[in-house]
């Protein structure tokens, strides 16, 4: 015999003798006890079952993360891995410099977290994709569900326009635009799959960062502005599209110089002027702020910048 039942009122827990680690949760149309009656089955490990009694239930998946673009591990990026991981996320990390995704996910992990490096070749389509594949993979249904992910790389080009060379513009659009459309079509594919979460009505929240070249041009980033306005319109693109099928798309500006070290270095007249920089800890929380909005209120853009920025 391969299967022992652990039955309910309204479901039966098959366990398999020979991997007794693994449990198959077969829901029924009424009553127990006819195989033809057995409508979904899903593979469970024992370890995620809870005994209440004579009843079991499952425990809730673990809500996991994916961001992509980490910079030099001080800025939005690692800030919203941080602040989501210790709000119970699991975090998949995605950036070019191993170093900095290594380093990340084992600061996540000895703080308690529970977090994965997936570095990066490239940010080309086909290298989103398979890193994709990996998530899915180390990340499966029904113990995870995959609900948050958050752009955040960028390609910064900031030159007067008669200086700007065809390798500025295949760069900006490269990182800015078509990376952009190779992750949110993952994501968007992911979030298809997931039920609608409730009480917030919806199946994931994908987020965009923007910055101020997303809707004011200037005199040096002609190129920048080009890839930040395209990611802007696809951002709104995807939210009127998908807000319809409960998928939560949202945009944020990021007017104003993020506070770090290499921020300090270029800008050193921010020092010791709390009001002239955003933290990037509290990016993330609005980061968090956006994912955790139900669907009676959801903000498409949101633009953050210091009390002191000039606009």
């Amino acid at each position: 015999m391969l299967f022992s039942y652990l039955s309910t009122l309204d479901s039966t827990f098959i366990r398999n003798i020979t991997n007794p680690e693994k449990l198959c949760f077969c829901r029924k149309n009424g009553f127990i006890g006819s195989d033809h009656d057995v409508v979904h089955a899903f593979t469970y490990k024992a370890s995620d079952v809870q005994s209440q009694g004579s009843r079991f239930t499952m425990s809730a998946p673990r809500k996991v993360l994916v961001v992509i673009g980490l910079g030099t591990g001080e800025s939005t990026g690692a800030a919203v891995a941080r602040r989501f991981s210790q709000d119970g996320y699991s975090v998949a990390l995605i950036a070019r410099r191993p170093d900095i995704v290594k380093q990340l996910a084992d600061e996540l992990n000895a703080a308690g977290g529970d977090a994965s490096p997936f570095p990066a070749e490239s940010y080309s389509s086909q290298d989103i994709k398979a890193l994709w594949t990996n998530i899915r993979s180390k990340y499966p249904a029904p113990g995870y569900v995959i609900s948050a992910a958050v752009f955040n790389a960028a390609q910064g080009v900031w030159k007067p326009f008669l200086e700007v060379t065809p390798e500025d513009v295949r760069s900006s659009l490269e990182t800015n635009v078509e990376a952009a459309f190779a992750f949110a079509r993952e994501v968007i594919l992911t979030f298809k799959e997931n039920d609608i979460e409730e009480p917030a009505g919806k199946r994931g929240t994908l987020i965009f960062t923007g910055a101020t070249a997303s809707i004011r041009g200037n005199v040096v980033t002609s190129a920048f502005s080009a890839g930040k306005h395209g990611l802007r319109a696809l951002s709104q693109s995807l939210a009127k599209e998908f807000g319809k099928q409960n998928i939560h798309v949202a945009h944020a500006i990021i007017d104003g110089s993020i506070r770090s070290e290499r921020a300090f270095q270029r800008h050193p007249q921010l020092v010791g002027k709390p009001d002239a920089s955003l933290t990037p800890e509290s990016i993330a929380n609005s980061y968090l702020y956006l994912v955790k909005q139900d669907r009676t209120a959801w903000t498409w853009e949101l633009d953050l910048r210091p009390a002191h920025e000039k606009w």
